[in-house]
Order: structure tokens, then C-alpha cells, then sequence
């Protein structure tokens, strides 16, 4: 075998780091799709956003490990990569992040926020010490710095699964809290939904962060999977890149759930309206028949914070107002206590004396 044959360039195609690139730009194309069928909004945002680092990264990886380009290019390349690489896995924790803002109160969200932000200060420490000394690694041309890089990826891993855990934490015990204060199963199975959407995101990402921080651990060589821990690494980090997917189906499906929510909601109240129309009026039976309909074409929205937000960022502790309903309006609070989701309807009452 000629020395051209093996110093010879992989073609781009031919590693793994094409299809993760690949990936990552079909998960932002169906974001754009997920937009169309819902509304811009920061949560949908937030898998687009990570999807379109984890593309940028990982085809830069390519550029500066495989590829044969002068020293600065490759440096520049694969600091580049890092950067994203943090935007990418760092970034997917503000998915919660997004949520907890708006359904936490003033001291519990002072709490989330302080331990959110520490955890992803520790992130951005760990990512500029691994790009500082794998770019020295590079202009040295050798990869003596790699089993310290390998330390700092196993700190880098575990604060991200240690950020999904705290915010699983903070979010489960909020649905917890509003399932239990809901009025109905129309409004428990809303919560019970959330819930086991956050279980998934938190099983998924911590199990990434904890597998990923055990099988960099093994890593010899700068990006390259030359053992099985290695392929055992680039198999998580495969689903890693596919876990935005989740992100879109969450949220679609929640706000399915919450049309259904809002639709079993209008029902009961319809029925109640029904079976109250007839009363007694000073000793003369008086039979009501109402009349429902919609005002001014009324939107079915949840409100926080006085604004129509989407997906699952909506559910939220604002107080759900019906003071600003005129006579003969009612609001039907589908959450108790005051919470989250309401719809207003308009009754008209035609009476008749029997």
C-alpha cells in the first residue's frame, strides 16, 4: 500500500460526522415545518437553535481532524466546533429553562435561576479549557493534553445531566402541585401529560450526559472512535442529535393535549348550562333555553403573564381573570384555584313561562 493511499483524505461522506451534520439540518428544516403549524415562540426556538450548532460543529470536526488544512485553520475550526458543540448540548437544558421561568413564583424561580446559571457558568469553564488545550494540543501536533481534555469532558457531561435533574425537579413538583389543585380528569390528564414529558426529557438527557461522561472517559485520540467505548460514545451522541425530534413531537403534542383540554372543558360546561336551565321563579316553573356562541370569533389560548403563548410554556400560575367579562358572560376556568387555561363563552337566556 502507497504512503498516498494512507495519508490519503477520507471522503466527507464516508464518517459519521456527515450524517450527524446531516441530521442536524433536517431537524432545523422540521422546525421551520413545526413553526408553520403552531407559532414562532422561544421553546420552539430552542431545538432549531441546537440543531443548526450541532450541523455547524459537527462538519467543522471534520475540517480540523480529518482534513488536511494549514495549522491556523485547523485551530480556528475546531475552536469554532467547541463553541457550538456548547451551544448544541448546553443548550438543549433551556427547554426547561424556558417552561420554569414562567410557572415558577418569586422564590422558587430565584432558587431555579441561581442554580441553573452556576451549573451553566461550570459548562462554559469547562468548554474554553477543553478549546484552549485541545487548540494546543493541535499547534503542538500531538495528543499529549488528551487524557486531561478527557477529565474535563467528564465534568463537562455530568454538569449536564446534573442541570436536566435540576429543572426535572422543579418542573415535576409545579405539575405535581396543579394536578393535584385541578378540577377533573380533563385537567389531570393535561398534567399527567406534562409530567411524563418531562420523566422522558430528563430520563433521555441525563442517561446522554452520564453515558457520554463514562465512554469519553476511554477516548485516545482527538474526535476519533478507535476503540469500542469510543463507538459506544459516538452511538449516544448520535441520539443526542436526534433528541430535538422529541422536542418537536412534545411540542405538537402538547398542544393537542391542551385543544383536547380546552374542547372536554367547553362540553362540561355546555352540559352544566343544560341541566340548570330550568328553575323555579316565585312559585312559576320557568324553562331557560340557551343559547351558546362564540364572541367575535374567541380564541382558545392559555394565559401567562398576560400573554397567548405556545405549547407547553403556557402553563403557567397567572390568574386566570373573569372580572372583565360583561352580564350574561361566563369564564370557564378549566384549571382550579385560579390557574392557567380559561375560555370565555357567551350565553343567551330566552325565557318562557309555562
Amino acid at each position: 500500500m502507497s504512503n498516498a493511499t494512507v495519508n490519503a483524505v477520507p471522503v466527507y461522506f464516508e464518517e459519521s460526522w456527515a450524517i450527524l451534520s446531516s441530521i442536524g439540518l433536517v431537524n432545523v428544516l422540521l422546525g421551520l415545518m413545526v413553526i408553520g403549524i403552531t407559532t414562532l415562540s422561544p421553546l420552539i426556538l430552542v431545538p432549531i437553535i441546537t440543531s443548526a450548532a450541532g450541523s455547524i460543529a459537527n462538519g467543522l470536526c471534520y475540517y480540523a481532524f480529518y482534513a488536511r488544512y494549514p495549522t491556523t485553520g485547523t485551530v480556528v475550526a475546531a475552536a469554532v466546533a467547541d463553541v457550538a458543540w456548547l451551544i448544541q448540548e448546553a443548550g438543549m437544558s433551556f427547554y426547561s429553562y424556558l417552561i420554569l421561568i414562567r410557572v415558577l413564583k418569586t422564590k422558587g424561580r430565584n432558587i431555579f435561576m441561581g442554580l441553573f446559571w452556576i451549573i451553566m457558568s461550570a459548562l462554559l469553564v469547562l468548554r474554553i479549557l477543553i478549546l484552549t488545550n485541545r487548540a494546543k494540543d493541535i499547534v503542538a501536533g500531538n495528543n499529549d493534553r488528551q487524557t486531561y481534555i478527557n477529565h474535563l469532558h467528564i465534568g463537562f457531561f455530568s454538569s449536564i445531566a446534573l442541570v436536566e435533574c435540576v429543572s426535572a425537579f422543579f418542573l415535576l413538583r409545579k405539575f405535581a402541585s396543579a394536578k393535584r389543585d385541578s378540577i377533573g380528569a380533563s385537567s389531570s390528564g393535561l398534567f399527567h401529560y406534562l409530567m411524563q414529558s418531562t420523566e422522558v426529557r430528563l430520563t433521555i438527557l441525563a442517561a446522554i450526559g452520564f453515558s457520554r461522561a463514562v465512554t469519553y472517559s476511554f477516548q485516545t485520540t482527538a474526535q476519533s472512535a478507535t476503540n469500542v467505548a469510543g463507538q459506544v460514545d459516538r452511538f449516544v451522541y448520535t441520539l443526542e442529535c436526534l433528541f430535538p425530534i422529541m422536542m418537536f413531537m412534545d411540542i405538537l403534542a402538547s398542544r393537542l393535549q391542551v385543544s383536547n383540554h380546552i374542547n372536554e372543558s367547553s362540553s362540561q360546561g355546555r352540559s352544566h348550562g343544560f341541566k340548570s336551565g330550568s328553575r323555579t321563579r316565585k312559585g312559576r316553573t320557568i324553562k331557560g333555553e340557551i343559547g351558546m356562541y362564540s364572541m367575535n370569533h374567541i380564541e382558545s389560548r392559555i394565559v401567562a403573564n398576560g400573554e397567548a403563548s405556545s405549547s407547553q410554556e403556557r402553563i403557567t400560575d397567572s390568574l386566570a381573570s373573569s372580572t372583565g367579562a360583561s352580564e350574561g358572560d361566563e369564564a370557564l376556568d378549566v384549571i382550579g384555584n385560579g390557574r392557567g387555561i380559561s375560555k370565555t363563552v357567551e350565553f343567551e337566556f330566552h325565557e318562557s313561562v309555562v
